[in-house]
């Protein structure tokens, strides 16, 4: 255990609030995923909570110069503090929101005047074409409710699926008896033209009983029943039936999500944990009586040499042990601590009652515990990209190399290939902002012997800096090579050719045992090298790079890889064979539905386990 890991809470009244909220820097960094957004003003106050199905673009809209409403704008203007949480899924995001609105409840989101009055759908049974319908309040009437739900907007978005799923009539029994031609819905393919008998009884039934199904749960059944229904249709030639079946299916994916806000009875902290050259964050979900009702960000001080299991236990025993803070039921762990037998005994002791370490958990527990694990990883990539927290990286390197300036520019190479097929060269660019995406590049290398890497990084290095020499683009205050000293005798013989004197060439060449924190700088103009101790600054910003480098070289093989094999991106994933690609867009209906499937939902295909699910979900999304 780490004798010292200061725990680091983000708190929405320190320094880097007190100078005000860097809007730019924090939403370059902000996901594309759904999830929940909350903000804080200077004194750590809840101002508002929100969710979004693409968080980027829902956040950036609050920050854009003009256009907004006087109430947004006076929220804007107390903004301090911005803190996120990635679900699974908009619907997911949805539940949490309500739970957070209702426990926190923030003065700019509009609350319900009635918290307790949930609302429900009903289908009557007393009708020949019975309407779907929202309702809240008592229930007399006779027929099926389906909820609850946790808002009234969630009811209308059910509704409006199950009219586009199913085109069940939504119209009231006064203007459906008193039709003589078709409404609009019919005309936008909302409903089927019951009440100027457009459609059979017996056909309304069936589409009323599927969308019966899906509100108890069962569209996994509905699903291949218009799976098979799909493939009838296609076999005898009906292609627009087929078509229409098709779009059932990918519409019903949407909604055919796992709750992991619910079901659950007790209480339990989750934690995840996300450990990376520079930095760990750790994210904290509060799970009280079957509802996630908050959660928290830590970024303890720690070691390069450290691991997650360390990390973990000086934290679990500093943040419940060491102040007088709720001890739950259980805590939801991603990995087994070597001490965890002695923590549970103490905080067993300290409650005096009964707690429980887990790492090993299904069903809701572990949706829970994915989900933590990702805000993590999430939390970790923003803090790692700070403008405050990457400035001081650079003045580190500054001291390491003994710069008489802070370096302004850092560009970063690597190659990748398989078996020399298909080699790209990455060059990833960094300020004092973090990654400058907009300036990476790709090389797709040739006329080399396959698998010479160092004529790959002289093709790479020579095309991009005979271009910055023409006035092109910027040069870089340091190169970085990864590699030893002879793929930084390649970069010194580019720059000598080009006559480039201004940029200093350093590489990054592994330790005899290649593992992280052991890498040494190689100096090209002096031959010197510089090791660094795990928890240098310096070193932490050159992993940064170097990783980014390498990440960024991968994407670029594979893209151009599965080009040349001209393979669809399925293809492109280890264990996803003809069959499974068949049971695939069988199950979804096309690619576009599968990228848009969560694991949850890619696990249920018959012949896909969950370990597979994931690898496809995140081939498909490589952003995190």
């Amino acid at each position: 255990m780490p004798e010292a890991v200061e725990l680091a809470p983000v708190p929405a009244d320190d320094q880097a609030a007190a100078v005000g909220f860097d809007a730019k820097a924090f939403l370059a960094r902000l996901t594309s995923r759904p999830g929940v957004y909350q903000m804080y003003a200077l004194n750590g106050d809840i101002l508002y909570v929100g969710k979004a199905k693409n968080l980027k673009k829902r956040v950036s809209s609050y920050f854009r110069s003009k256009g907004l409403a006087p109430k947004t704008a006076a929220l804007v203007a107390r903004i301090q503090h911005v803190e996120v949480t990635v679900t699974n899924s908009e619907t997911e995001a949805l539940l949490l929101e309500q739970n957070l609105i209702k426990e926190q409840r923030p003065p700019y989101n509009i609350l319900l005047r009635d918290d307790k009055s949930y609302p429900y759908i009903f289908i009557s049974d007393q009708d020949e074409y019975p309407a779907v319908r929202f309702h809240r309040g008592a229930r007399r009437a006779k027929g099926s409710y389906f909820g609850p739900f946790p808002s009234g907007t969630a009811v209308r978005e059910s509704l409006n699926l199950l009219q586009k799923l199913f085109r069940i009539r939504p119209c009231e029994d006064s203007f459906f008896r008193n039709r003589s031609r078709p409404c609009l819905q019919y005309q936008i393919q909302r409903c089927s033209g019951p009440c100027v008998g457009l459609i059979s009884e017996a056909a309304y039934a069936d589409d009323l009983r599927h969308a019966s199904m899906f509100l108890e749960g069962k569209s996994s059944a509905v699903m291949q029943e218009l799976a098979s229904q799909m493939e009838a249709a296609a076999a005898d030639l009906n292609f627009e039936q087929a078509v229409l079946l098709r779009d059932q299916l990918s519409n019903l994916q949407q909604v055919q999500e796992q709750q992991y806000v619910s079901g659950f009875e007790g209480q339990a902290d989750v934690i995840g944990c996300a450990l990376k050259p520079g930095g760990v964050g750790i994210h904290m979900f509060y799970v009280r009586g079957g509802r996630i009702i908050g959660s928290k960000v830590f970024h303890p001080r720690v070691s390069i040499e450290d691991t997650e299991a360390d990390v973990l236990s000086a934290f679990v025993a500093q943040w419940y042990l060491g102040a007088n803070r709720e001890i739950p039921d259980q805590i939801i762990l991603p990995l087994a601590l070597g001490d965890s037998e002695a923590l549970q005994e103490a905080l067993t002791q300290r409650r005096g009652r009964k707690v429980v370490l887990q790492h090993s958990v299904r069903g809701d527990k572990a949706g829970w515990q994915r989900l933590a694990q990702t805000n993590a990883e999430q939390q970790l990539s923003s803090h790692l990209a700070s403008k405050q927290n990457m400035y001081n990286r650079f003045l580190a390197l500054q001291e390491a190399l003994k710069l008489d300036g802070v370096p302004q520019r850092l560009e970063c190479f690597d190659i990748s290939h398989s078996s020399g097929e298909a080699t790209v060269a990455s060059c990833v660019v960094f300020d004092h902002n973090g990654p400058l995406k907009t300036d990476y590049r790709h090389f797709n290398i040739s006329d080399i012997t396959p698998g010479d890497d160092y004529a790959a990084m002289h093709q790479a290095l020579l095309r991009r800096y005979t271009r910055l020499k023409k006035g092109e683009g910027k040069l870089p205050d340091i190169l970085l090579i990864d590699g030893g000293k002879g793929q930084v005798s390649q970069a010194r013989a580019v720059l000598e050719e080009l006559q480039i004197t201004e940029v200093l060439i350093v590489g990054v060449a592994k330790g005899p045992s290649r593992r992280a924190g052991l890498e040494t700088l190689v100096l090209a103009e002096s031959g010197e090298e510089i090791t660094l101790s795990g928890d240098a600054l310096a070193l932490h910003l050159v992993q940064h790079i170097r990783d980014e480098a390498h990440r960024f070289a991968i994407t670029g093989h594979r893209a151009r890889r599965g080009k040349a094999r001209k393979t669809s991106r399925l293809e492109t994933i280890d264990g996803i064979g003809p069959k499974r690609r068949r049971e695939l867009l069988r199950h979804f209906g096309g690619l576009q539905e599968i990228e848009r499937a969560s694991i949850e939902e890619i696990a249920k295909v018959s012949t896909i386990s969950r370990k597979l699910a994931e690898d496809i979900y995140f081939a498909l999304h490589p952003d995190p």
